[in-house]
């Protein structure tokens, strides 16, 4: 929008060309959620509050659980709501929409979709016994709008359409490049489903403890900045010898109003929280992980810009058939970070030496991003 209002005014005006790069878009998103997150998020946690929209922690079947998180009891939750508020106005204040930026409008509303799931998870959590949805129910919705969106991916957006459709690519090897347009781009759908449900999902169960997700989740978003940049830019992808993806550059933009937004939530979600984000926050913020990843066709850099979230997914997976086929538990409790609450470490330790696994993984990511 701010674009479309100064874009006349190039030439003319001075200062009006800085709108034109998506360097100080990104940076301006950053900053625009940032202040809309601060400014708003003292009233929303008052309006949580006020609401009943609080955290009960007896819901747990695990007494150590119960133990560990009475702090918690009663602390206002769902304050995903102004995260993902703050991210989506700064996107459309800052994003480009036209011509070739024909993703951006697809990304919102992934956003939009998977927060919409979440809430209506945390909603129903708040006003019944259940511990929320079902999860088909909440894994069938979350595949509706990951199907939408590669819909539209692969129709009106044309994602890689100058090379037929999109591809897989691998790390590290310059000319392989698996097809995912065959057979009516039905392997495309698969990988959509679960690259954008499974990193959702993987932020979801990351999020137990006071800015552990969040400050995850804003480490991943400068990593993919970068990579969205590159990708988009037709002679950076050509040094770098990374598929070009004309338009994929405007994401910078979206991860750069994510990055503000999570800086804004740990703000209040540093320990001990005011508020937390529930599903509202961590589906839609992992869905735009998942998204930035999709576009710019590195699903499997994902694996480890994100392999915080990976491995305290697969930690539930493990946990969950190890119980179901021998009886046994592999872990003390799952996800990963109540193993290790479990085994006394403090919540503060965890959660720093997560952001420096995070940060570890997130410049690996980087410095690797040009090995072919």
């Amino acid at each position: 929008m701010l674009y479309e209002l100064f874009h006349h005014l190039i030439g003319r005006q001075p200062g009006a060309g800085l709108f034109a790069y998506i360097s100080f878009r990104a940076a301006l998103a950053a900053l625009l959620a940032f202040g809309l997150g601060i400014a708003f998020g003292g009233r929303a946690i008052r309006w949580l509050a006020r609401i009943g929209a609080r955290e009960d922690t007896q819901k747990s079947d695990s007494p150590i659980l119960k133990e560990l998180h009475k702090d918690r009891d009663r602390t206002p939750t769902m304050g995903g709501l102004f995260i993902v508020g703050a991210m989506l106005v700064s996107c459309v204040l800052c994003m480009r929409f036209d011509g070739p930026n024909r993703f951006s409008a697809w990304g919102l509303f992934l956003v939009v979709w998977f927060a919409g799931v979440g809430l209506l998870d945390d909603w129903t959590k708040l006003k019944t016994a259940r511990n929320g949805i079902s999860a088909r129910r909440k894994q069938g919705l979350l595949t509706i709008g990951a199907v939408i969106v590669a819909a539209g991916l692969l129709g009106p957006a044309g994602l890689e359409a100058a090379r037929g459709g999109p591809h897989l690519y691998v790390p590290f090897l310059a000319d392989v490049a698996i097809p995912l347009h065959v057979w009516w781009g039905l392997p495309f759908l698969l990988v959509a489903i679960l690259v954008l449900t499974g990193s959702a999902n993987a932020v979801n169960l990351t999020d137990g403890l006071d800015g552990l997700a969040t400050g995850c989740v804003a480490i991943a978003a400068i990593a993919f900045a970068g990579i969205t940049y590159f990708v988009g830019h037709s002679e950076l992808a050509g040094y770098l010898r990374v598929a070009h993806v004309p338009g994929a550059g405007e994401l910078t933009v979206m991860l750069g109003a994510l990055l503000g937004a999570c800086l804004a939530f740990l703000w209040f979600n540093a320990a001990p929280a005011l508020v937390f984000m529930g599903d509202v926050g961590s589906l839609g913020l992992g869905g735009a992980l998942g998204y930035a990843a999709l576009v710019s066709r590195t699903e499997l850099v994902l694996v480890v810009v994100g392999g915080v979230f990976v491995v305290e997914a697969l930690s539930v997976v493990v946990q969950v058939l190890s119980f179901k086929t021998r009886g046994r538990r592999v872990f003390r409790c799952a996800p990963l970070h109540h193993h290790y609450q479990f085994g006394g470490m403090p919540e503060s330790r965890l959660v720093v030496r997560a952001w420096i696994v995070a940060s570890l993984l997130a410049m690996s990511s980087l410095a690797l991003f040009k090995v072919r």
